[in-house]
């Protein structure tokens, strides 16, 4: 058995262009689905946040609506609820990347908020790269990617073929022109390999030990790509 580290945003809300403050977290299928993946294969999960603070889920990744109907809704509840490691996490600024086996960042708009422009977050996902390890990163968590900058001033994942939340999903989703910047530009910008698929369709995409997926519905293929990696 090895262990996986999940790193979750530590906010609560995003700030819009406007400056008023969307109410967010972490979404609730992107930390279910592959949690349940890796304890069925015996993994054991470490969460880490930014400071150790307890992360607080999206309410809207509950809704009916985006899981399937009422009854995924009460699968995804349910997971939720018996993901214990969510109400101890570690401080993130304290990961030994040795102790693990591959890490996860699950999305939501959190990470638009903070990991971002977390340096601490950014050396883990650049170490993490280097070191060959498995390395997920789903929908909106690729966001933690530009904070991700290498000594001579460059970005770890440049030229790296890799997929997020896109434009047209964040358009679809309304929050697009209301948003300061949209996730797809600003990666396109640091020089990654962009790879769009269908909206909401899941996307995955692997290049080298980098796992990425597009969408909530990526999830659980993104996690079943990791595990063929840990082999």
């Amino acid at each position: 058995m090895s262990k996986i580290l999940f790193v979750v945003t530590g906010a609560d809300f995003w700030t819009l262009a406007d400056g008023t403050k969307h109410p967010t977290g972490f979404w609730a299928e992107e930390a279910v689905a592959p949690y349940e993946a890796f304890k069925a294969a015996g993994h054991e999960i470490v969460v880490a946040t930014p400071g150790g603070v307890v992360p607080t889920v999206d309410q809207g990744s509950l809704a009916a609506e985006v899981n399937g109907g009422q009854e995924g809704a009460a699968k995804v509840a349910a997971g939720l609820a018996s993901f214990e490691e969510l109400h101890s996490p570690v401080r993130m600024e304290d990961v030994d990347l040795d102790e693990y086996a591959a890490v996860f960042y699950p999305g939501g708009h959190g990470p638009m908020e903070d990991l971002a422009v977390n340096a601490d977050s950014g050396r883990l996902l650049t170490r993490a790269l280097e070191s060959g390890k498995p390395l997920g990163v789903v929908c909106h968590a690729p966001a933690a990617l530009l904070a991700a900058t290498k000594e001579d001033g460059g970005n770890a994942f440049a030229g790296y073929r890799l997929t997020g939340f896109t434009n047209a999903e964040e358009t679809q989703a309304g929050l697009a022109d209301k948003a300061k910047w949209l996730l797809q530009d600003r990666l396109v910008e640091l020089g990654a390999d962009f790879q769009e698929g269908e909206p909401w369709a899941p996307h995955v995409v692997v290049d080298r030990n980098l796992v990425t997926g597009q969408n909530p519905a990526s999830s659980a293929p993104l996690a079943a790509e990791l595990l063929k990696k840990l082999g």
